[in-house]
């Protein structure tokens, strides 16, 4: 390993924690990089004056985040760093491409469906109406990120599958002309259900992110209204909070 690791034992703050604050940072920054190995834990601890089960400790708290993953007979991997999206109108396939994670898109569902009455409502049109109804896998590096779906006014633009597979929503409504002005959005977490935990290769009753967005054009007419799920292992929120005068 060739990373700059050291510990401050006159901290107050507990040496494993250290250590993993540091490869964390190393696996966020792109220095260990998707499917690099982290190396022996032995070594490890030797060349920073610490013991195994304080090194272990450190690694496996990267392991429970999703970041390194322990194969046998290979050693400790780089899995990827989490994706930390700012709260702002961009699209999900936007920001994983500017966080080099690869993205890929599965469409699972593009049909027209009648809207019930809570689509209705987001969307501005007649309960019972046409919408467009998008469902979307969204992958990094090959593993599932986040079940997108997606209704959309029926005459907006033209949702062919083979696109929506190598590009985000966002950038095809933009190339069709439509200005996405703002958007009202909640943020929340559940249990994940059966389908979705083989959706997104988690544990029935594992822990999801969930967003609630209704998006707006510039004429202030709603444009797009999707739920999505997403690991919270491989991803979170972030938040810049101002203080009022």
């Amino acid at each position: 390993m060739t990373l700059e690791l050291s510990v401050d034992r006159s901290s107050p703050v507990p040496l494993y924690f250290q250590l993993s604050q540091q490869l964390e940072a190393a696996i966020e920054h792109g220095t260990l990089t998707p499917g690099s190995l982290l190396g022996n834990e032995i070594e490890l601890a030797a060349r920073l004056g610490l013991s195994r089960p304080t090194v272990r400790q450190a690694i496996q708290s990267l392991v429970d985040k999703g970041l390194l993953v322990r194969r046998r007979g290979v050693g400790t991997q780089v899995v990827h760093s989490q994706v930390k999206r700012p709260l702002e109108l961009s699209s999900l396939y936007d920001d994983l491409e500017a966080a080099g994670q690869r993205p890929a898109t599965r469409v699972l569902v593009n049909t027209f469906v009648s809207a019930t009455a809570e689509i209705a409502a987001a969307l501005g049109v007649a309960e019972g109406s046409d919408v467009h109804q998008v469902e979307r896998l969204r992958l990094a590096h090959g593993e599932p990120m986040a079940y997108l779906c997606n209704y959309l006014p029926p005459a907006l633009l033209d949702l062919d599958t083979a696109q929506l597979e190598t590009t985000g929503l966002y950038r095809m409504m933009r190339a069709a002309g439509i200005t996405l002005h703002s958007a009202r959005q909640t943020i929340g977490a559940r249990a994940a259900t059966v389908d979705e935990a083989d959706r997104l290769a988690e544990q029935e009753g594992a822990p999801l992110l969930t967003m609630q967005r209704v998006t707006f054009d510039d004429t202030g007419r709603a444009v797009e209204y999707g739920t999505h799920t997403y690991r919270p292992t491989r991803y979170s929120f972030e938040f810049q909070l101002l203080v009022r005068p």
